[in-house]
């Protein structure tokens, strides 16, 4: 309970949460249709890839830079975060990203808006089908981010931004369609 009294602990809740609001306004803000035609694709994972290689480097050394819940839940579930700071964190990435919707629908016009980048499964694609794709394309971010910030990897977890960002850049042009 000496965490939940610690600045630093505040901080990087306030970081989660800030960082969560950016990544919804620039991730979501990308996958609107601004034009006529078919939403890009590249553009959107590009976007989302690009704002949490951005979000890691800027945040990493208050928070982690988790930005994701997927990221907070493997790293309590591989005891490198207390439950404390993953719950404040849990809370702070929720918190943030309805925020950061709530100012990208303030600021786009009502066409525009549409869904807010809301996706739905192909028709051709059954609801367990979506759940399996999303749960390995959630297992290679996670195992991503681990190897990245692994210090016996390559000394260097400050680039650990760039492929991060990659990978998730990947795991939206596999999933997204």
């Amino acid at each position: 309970m000496r965490e939940l009294r610690s600045s630093a602990f505040w901080r990087a809740v306030l970081a989660e949460f800030l960082g969560s609001l950016l990544y919804a306004l620039l991730g979501l803000g990308a996958s609107l249709r601004w034009a006529p035609g078919p939403p890009s694709v590249v553009g959107s994972a590009l976007a989302f890839g690009l704002a949490q290689s951005t979000l890691v480097q800027a945040l990493g050394n208050v928070s982690g830079g988790h930005v994701n819940p997927a990221i907070t839940l493997a790293f309590l579930m591989a005891s490198q975060l207390s439950l404390p700071r993953a719950l404040g964190y849990l809370l702070a990435q929720v918190l943030g990203m309805l925020a950061g919707a709530g100012v990208l629908y303030g600021v786009t016009p009502g066409p525009v808006r549409g869904t807010l980048g809301l996706s739905a499964l192909h028709p051709g694609v059954g609801p367990g089908q979506g759940t399996v794709v999303e749960l390995l394309l959630t297992a290679q971010f996670v195992l991503c981010v681990f190897a990245s910030f692994d210090d016996r990897h390559d000394g260097r977890p400050a680039m650990a931004a760039v492929p991060v960002g990659f990978s998730l850049a990947l795991g939206h042009l596999f999933g997204v369609r």
